[in-house]
C-alpha cells in the first residue's frame, strides 16, 4: 500500500500537476487519473493506492527489476498529432524548458512520462519476504525532448541545439540528486521498433531510482579495484591507450573521443569518452559547458556514421551515482570521483547479425571493433 501525503518534488509541482483531498489526505492528482497500459496505481476508498508495479531484487545477480502484470490496452487509442511539438492540444506535464533558439519557443525541454514505469510519490519501503527483497516503484521517469522540430533528430540537428539538449540533461540530473531517496539518475535514448522506442518526437528518457542499475554496479566495482591496485582511473588509461595505439578510435574532436571498445557486446558499440576526468556528467556540462559544443558534433557525427549501418540502436549515459546523499553501507563512493570516469555508450542493433543479442551469457560480435572502425571511418558525415 503506498499512501500519497503530498510528498511531491519541487519540480514536478511546477508542472500541471494539481491536488485533491480524499478522506482527509492529500493526493496527487493529474486531472485525469491516468487509463493506459502502464497506469500502475489503482485509487482505493481509503485515500490510498494500491500499485501493480514493484520492484524486486534478485538474490544472486543482485539485481533490482521492475515487474507487475501490465495488461496491454485491449481498445488503441488513436494520436491525434505528435503531444509534444509546440503547437500540440494535448498538454504534456512541463518540468523545465531551455530557452529556444532560431525562433522556435524552446530548445530542450523534460516532461513528466505519460505512462511512468516510476512515481515520485512516498518512500521506497525496502521490505524482506523470506530470502527475497521488494520495494515500491518509487522514482522518477521524464521525457527528454531534444529539439521543439519533429524531424530534427540528434544526427541532423545543429551543434548549439545538441548543446541545449545536453545542458537540459545535466540540469535534470543534477536536480534529481538533490532528491536522497535516488541513488542513480539514468539518461537512455531507445531509436526503432526494436529498440523499444515510444515515441515519434525526437527524445531521450530519463529515470531517477533508489537503486544502482547493474550495469554501473560493475563499472564501480572495476573502477574501484582497478584504482585500489593501481591509483589510476581505468577509463583514463583505456583513453590513453586507444589514443596511442589509433586501431580503435573512431574519431577525436576537441576534449572527446569516440573509440569502439576492445570487447564489444554488439556489433559496432562505439563509446565517447572525455580525455579530462570526471566522475559526474553533470558536473562536467555545467561547469564546462563551453566544452560542449564539441561534444554535440562529435555525438551528431558518430550517430551519422552508425546509421550507415543500421538506423536502430540504444544509447546511455554512464555517470556517476548520487553522492550527495552517500550510503552508509555500500563504499563504491569513497574514492569516486578519483576512479570514475563518465562516458556515452551507443549499442546498435543490427537484425542481421540478431544472434549477437540473443545469446547473451556470453556476449557475441561477428564484427571486430577494429572492423568496425574501419568501415565507420569510411561513412560519410557531414562537417
Amino acid at each position: 500500500m503506498l499512501p500519497l501525503n503530498g510528498s511531491v518534488l519541487p519540480h514536478q509541482r511546477r508542472g500541471r500537476l494539481g491536488h485533491f483531498r480524499l478522506c482527509g489526505r492529500i493526493i496527487t492528482n493529474a486531472s485525469n487519473l491516468p487509463t493506459s497500459r502502464n497506469d500502475m496505481l489503482t485509487l482505493l476508498c481509503d485515500g490510498v493506492f494500491l500499485t501493480r508495479m514493484e520492484l524486486r531484487k534478485d538474490p544472486i545477480t543482485r539485481s533490482w527489476v521492475i515487474t507487475g502484470d501490465d495488461v496491454a490496452d485491449q481498445t488503441p487509442r488513436a494520436e491525434a498529432g505528435c503531444q509534444f511539438c509546440p503547437d500540440s492540444s494535448t498538454s504534456s506535464q512541463q518540468i523545465t524548458s531551455m530557452a529556444g533558439i532560431d525562433g522556435d519557443p524552446w530548445s530542450a525541454r523534460a516532461v513528466v512520462h505519460p505512462n511512468p514505469l516510476y512515481r515520485i510519490e512516498g518512500e521506497p519501503a525496502r521490505r524482506g519476504e523470506g530470502i527475497y527483497d521488494r520495494m515500491r516503484s518509487v522514482g522518477a521517469h521524464e521525457v527528454l525532448l531534444e529539439n521543439p522540430r519533429h524531424d530534427r533528430h540528434l544526427w541532423v540537428a545543429g551543434d548549439a541545439e545538441i548543446e541545449q539538449f545536453l545542458l537540459l540533461v545535466a540540469q535534470r540530473i543534477q536536480d534529481l540528486k538533490r532528491d536522497a531517496r535516488f541513488k542513480y539518475v539514468s539518461v537512455f535514448k531507445n531509436y526503432g521498433a526494436n529498440a523499444g522506442q515510444e515515441f515519434e518526437h525526437p527524445n531521450a528518457e530519463l529515470t531517477a531510482t533508489t537503486f544502482v542499475p547493474r550495469r554501473v554496479l560493475y563499472e564501480l566495482r572495476a573502477g574501484r579495484d582497478y584504482f585500489a591496485a593501481k591509483e589510476r582511473c581505468v577509463f583514463c588509461d583505456i583513453i590513453s591507450q586507444e589514443v596511442r595505439q589509433d586501431v580503435r578510435m573512431l574519431e577525436g574532436h576537441g576534449d572527446f573521443i569516440a573509440v569502439c571498445p576492445y570487447a564489444p557486446r554488439v556489433p559496432y558499440e562505439t563509446w565517447i569518452l572525455p580525455r579530462t576526468h570526471e566522475s559526474g556528467f553533470e558536473r562536467f556540462a555545467l561547469s564546462r559547458s563551453g566544452n560542449l559544443r564539441d561534444l554535440a558534433a562529435l555525438l551528431r557525427r558518430t550517430l551519422q556514421r552508425i546509421r550507415t549501418v543500421t538506423e536502430e540502436f540504444h544509447l546511455v549515459l554512464h555517470t556517476s551515482p548520487n553522492t550527495l546523499h552517500q550510503s552508509d553501507s555500500l563504499n563504491y563512493w569513497k574514492t569516486i570521483d578519483e576512479d570514475y570516469h563518465w562516458h556515452i555508450e551507443i549499442l546498435p542493433i543490427v537484425s542481421a547479425k540478431a544472434k549477437s543479442y540473443t545469446f547473451k551469457e556470453v556476449y557475441y560480435s561477428p564484427v571486430t571493433s577494429e572492423t568496425a572502425v574501419k568501415r565507420l571511418r569510411e561513412a560519410k558525415v557531414e562537417v
